[in-house]
């Protein structure tokens, strides 16, 4: 008997053809048997005679003839079954080799399946992984959100309260100025009445104004007349000099010609030509009424240039133009001219007449102004 495993599974058919074969060997024994004792009932229960012997010899041997055709068609049988089960075996063969391909082929595919599960597990971690990243950033906006939430809310809160607050403050403002509109109202009547009683006094005042302003302005042309005579008297005691020039209502001398360069001592030609100028403002101290108040602006203009570092007596260019216009006041001072009629001052580099950089501007730029003025 052949004994093939397939899965763990033992294959019956081997023993079913064993079995068969056996079993019609048997039956072909019991039908001979059957055969035999039918004949030997037959035999002894009727008469003997020789020609129911030959029929039974015919019927024997016509038994014992298809006993050989049996036998012979169970070879038959036994050879078809021994085909049937090597076709069997070789069938069995191909379906070990087709379980085997197929076992193989499932492995392949379950390693595969292994794989893109591993491959669908990483990146179901990965997602979990940005999902959880994903959570974790939306818990923190949401925690912020509602901190802003409540920010908000308390402030509203606050807000609400402060219009609260300032509607009850402009409720009582409105109150307060309906009540100073009253008042105002009622002092406006009062003003109003006092308005008329002042018109006249106003008429009185705006004659007495008109007239100080009409004296104004004729003190105004007098000194105009005065100016104009003071600059020909200036220009005429000063002759061809260039130093000193005209421009205007004012009188412009150079500061190098004054001093020397860095200081704010007079120097020898410069005490020389305002000695000049102090004559002619003498001159004009009697010639001007004394009713008109006039004074000479002295004013001190330097280049834009700093000062030398060391320099003890002045810091910078504004307190250097003022020590100038002084000393030139001191000056004329000197020279007979009444200190009251003399306004030194300094203005540094702010006021440039030219805006040059070269040396012929920075030399136009250092000068002492002298203009003559009411008060």
């Amino acid at each position: 008997m052949l004994n093939i495993r397939f899965r763990e599974k033992t294959n019956a058919w081997p023993g079913f053809v064993d079995l068969f074969s056996n079993l019609v060997i048997i039956l072909i024994f019991l039908l001979i048997v059957f055969v035999f004792l039918w004949t030997t009932t037959s035999v002894f229960g009727k008469h003997s005679n020789a020609n129911k012997v030959a029929e039974l010899k015919q019927a024997n041997q016509e038994q014992a003839e298809k006993i050989d055709q049996m036998e012979e068609d169970n070879q038959t049988a036994e050879q078809l079954l021994l085909r049937a089960r090597d076709a069997l075996e070789n069938q069995e063969a191909e379906k070990i080799q087709m379980a085997d391909a197929f076992e193989q082929q499932k492995e392949d595919i379950a390693n595969a399946y292994e794989a893109q599960i591993s491959e669908i597990a990483e990146q179901t971690v990965d997602i979990a992984k940005n999902y959880e990243a994903q959570i974790s950033e939306m818990t923190v906006q949401q925690q912020e959100l509602s901190d802003k939430i409540a920010e908000l809310t308390e402030q509203l809160k606050r807000a609400t309260d402060e219009r609260d607050e300032i509607d009850a403050k402009v409720e009582k403002e409105t109150a307060d100025l309906n009540a100073r509109i009253d008042e105002l109202t009622a002092e406006l009547e009062k003003a109003e009445e006092l308005a008329k009683q002042q018109d006249v006094e106003y008429t009185a005042m705006s004659t007495r104004l008109n007239k100080a302003l009409a004296d104004k302005v004729a003190e105004l042309n007098v000194m105009s007349q005065y100016q104009s005579a003071f600059y020909r008297e200036v220009k005429n005691a000063l002759g061809d000099r260039t130093t000193i020039k005209q421009e205007g209502d004012r009188f412009i001398v150079s500061s190098d010609i004054l001093f020397p360069s860095g200081s704010y001592k007079v120097s020898h030609d410069g005490k020389s030509q305002l000695k000049l100028l102090a004559n002619v403002i003498k001159d004009f101290e009697n010639k001007i009424p004394s009713d008109i108040d006039w004074i000479i602006r002295v004013d001190g203009h330097t280049d834009n240039k700093d000062v030398m570092s060391g320099t003890r007596d002045y810091r910078n260019n504004m307190e250097l133009s003022l020590l100038r216009a002084t000393a030139v006041t001191n000056e004329l001072v000197k020279n007979g001219v009444s200190k009251r009629r003399l306004v030194p001052s300094g203005f540094g580099e702010l006021h440039p007449i030219a805006l040059g950089s070269d040396a012929e501007s920075l030399q136009k730029n250092r000068r002492i102004e002298l203009q003559l003025t009411n008060k």
